[in-house]
C-alpha cells in the first residue's frame, strides 16, 4: 500500500509540473517570452535529460501550447492516396506524450495549399487555448475552433487573400474576439472574428500603400491608460486599433520595411517593435497619449544593428535582447537602446527567445538552444543540441521544456 500511494505521489507531482503554469499561446501567457516556471532544465542533449521524444506526423512549424497538463499542436498531413492535404489539430498528454486526440479540422482546396518559402509550413501559426476552447488558424486556408475533446465547433473559411511564402503570423485574443492579420501580396487588412461563431465582426484595410505589402506578424493586445489596443505592425507602419471596431487609433512609419514577423513586446511603459526587410531597425515607441500619425514624436529610440528578421525581441528586467537571423545575439537598454553586449552564437535563426527559471534560451534553426543568464555581460549556461531542424519557438513548464523539431515534439527534464 505504501508503495502504491508513493507511485501515486510520484505521478501526481510529474503531472503538476508541467500545469503549475499554461503556456496558452504564441510566446506564453503574456504573448512576450515570459515564463514564471521555476526548475527549467539547462543542459539536454538527444539522449540525456529527455522524458519523452514524440514522433509528430505531417508537417508544420506551429509552436506547442501547454493548458492544464496538456499540449496542442497544429500540422498538415499529406493524403497520398487522395492527393489532398489535411489540416490537422493534436492534444498530447504533457506527462507521457501520448496523443490524446488528433482531428482534422480544415481540409484546403489544392489551390489554397500552395508552394510556399523553404522555410514555412502549411501550419506555421500557432494555436491559442483560451477558456473551454481551441482556436487554430490556417490564415488563408481558414481558422477553426474547437473543443478540449477535440471536437469542431466552427470553421471560418470564406476570409481570402492571396498570400506570399504561405503564412506565419498566429492570432490573438482579445475580450470576445479572434484577431489576425491578412497581410498578402495585395490589398492587406485586418480582421476580428467572433469567438462564439467564427463570423466577421470587422474587417479594415491597412491604409499605407507600399512596394511590397506581404507581413507575418501576430499582433499583440496592450494596456494604454486603461484602454485595450491591438499593436498589429504590417509592411511599412505599425499602428494601433480599438478592439471595438477596428479603428486605428495610431500609427508610426517606418518606410518600405516588409515581411515583418518579430511579435511586438510592451514594457516600462514601451513598445517594441521591429521594422522587417531590407534593414531591420528596432524602435521603441511610446503609446501614451498617441493619436493620428506620432512617427515624429512618439519614438523614442531605434537601433538598426543586428536586428531580426524573423524571431521575436524579449524584456527581461532592464534588459531587451534580441537574436538576428545569422545568430549574432544582442543586448541593449531597455529604456535607452544603449547597448551591453553583443555575440555570435552560431548558426541561423528563427524561433523567438524566451525567458524561464532565471534564463534566457535562443533555439537555433540547427537544434541547438544557446542558454544564457540575463544581465548587462554576456554569460553562456550551454549549449543543447537535439540534432533535428527547428523553426518552432520554446515552450516551458515548471521542470520541463517543450520543443518541436522537424519530425518530433521534445519532453527535456531534469
Amino acid at each position: 500500500m505504501m508503495k502504491l500511494i508513493s507511485t501515486a505521489l510520484v505521478c501526481l507531482l510529474v503531472t503538476q509540473s508541467g500545469v503549475a503554469e499554461n503556456w496558452p499561446e504564441f510566446r506564453g501567457p503574456t504573448g512576450q517570452g515570459i515564463s514564471t516556471a521555476t526548475r527549467v532544465p539547462t543542459l539536454w542533449s538527444a539522449t540525456e535529460n529527455i522524458a519523452w521524444k514524440q514522433e509528430v506526423p505531417g508537417t508544420g512549424w506551429s509552436s506547442p501550447v501547454i493548458v492544464d497538463g496538456r499540449i496542442y499542436l497544429t500540422t498538415a498531413v499529406e493524403q497520398a492516396d487522395a492527393g489532398k492535404i489535411s489540416l490537422r489539430t493534436l492534444c498530447l498528454d504533457a506527462a507521457s506524450g501520448r496523443v490524446i486526440w488528433n482531428v482534422e479540422t480544415i481540409q484546403p482546396a489544392a489551390e489554397d495549399a500552395k508552394v510556399m518559402h523553404q522555410k514555412n509550413s502549411l501550419a506555421s501559426p500557432t494555436a491559442i487555448v483560451h477558456g473551454d476552447r481551441v482556436y487554430v488558424h490556417y490564415g488563408h486556408m481558414g481558422t477553426a475552433a474547437l473543443d478540449l475533446a477535440g471536437k469542431v465547433l466552427w470553421r471560418q473559411t470564406e476570409i481570402k487573400y492571396n498570400p506570399t511564402h504561405g503564412n506565419g503570423g498566429s492570432p490573438a485574443v482579445v475580450d470576445d474576439l479572434l484577431v489576425f492579420s491578412c497581410d498578402g501580396a495585395e490589398n492587406p487588412f485586418l480582421v476580428a472574428l467572433d469567438r462564439a461563431s467564427g463570423q466577421v465582426r470587422w474587417r479594415v484595410p491597412r491604409q499605407a500603400t507600399k512596394a511590397q505589402t506581404f507581413s507575418f506578424c501576430t499582433p499583440l493586445v496592450i494596456d494604454v491608460l486603461g484602454a485595450k489596443q491591438i499593436i498589429s505592425p504590417t509592411s511599412g507602419f505599425v499602428s494601433a486599433y480599438d478592439p471595438k471596431d477596428g479603428r486605428e487609433i495610431w500609427s508610426v512609419n517606418y518606410g518600405e520595411g516588409f515581411s515583418v514577423t518579430p511579435r511586438p513586446v510592451f514594457a516600462h511603459g514601451l513598445l517594441y517593435i521591429c521594422t522587417g526587410y531590407t534593414r531591420a531597425n528596432v524602435m521603441a515607441i511610446d503609446p501614451k497619449d498617441a493619436r493620428g500619425d506620432v512617427t515624429a514624436s512618439h519614438v523614442r529610440w531605434q537601433s538598426n544593428r543586428s536586428v531580426p528578421f524573423t524571431p521575436s525581441v524579449l524584456v527581461v528586467g532592464d534588459e531587451l535582447y534580441f537574436v538576428s537571423d545569422n545568430g549574432v545575439a544582442t543586448c541593449l537598454d531597455a529604456r535607452t537602446g544603449t547597448q551591453n553586449w553583443t555575440e555570435r552564437l552560431g548558426g541561423a535563426f528563427s524561433a523567438s527567445p524566451i525567458s524561464a527559471g532565471g534564463h534566457i534560451y535562443f533555439l537555433s534553426e540547427e537544434g541547438v538552444t544557446t542558454v544564457v543568464k540575463p544581465g548587462k555581460t554576456y554569460e553562456l549556461v550551454a549549449k543543447n543540441d537535439l540534432g533535428e531542424r527547428a523553426l518552432a519557438s520554446p515552450a516551458p513548464a515548471d521542470g520541463a521544456m517543450f520543443l518541436r523539431t522537424q519530425s518530433h515534439l521534445w519532453r527535456v527534464a531534469n
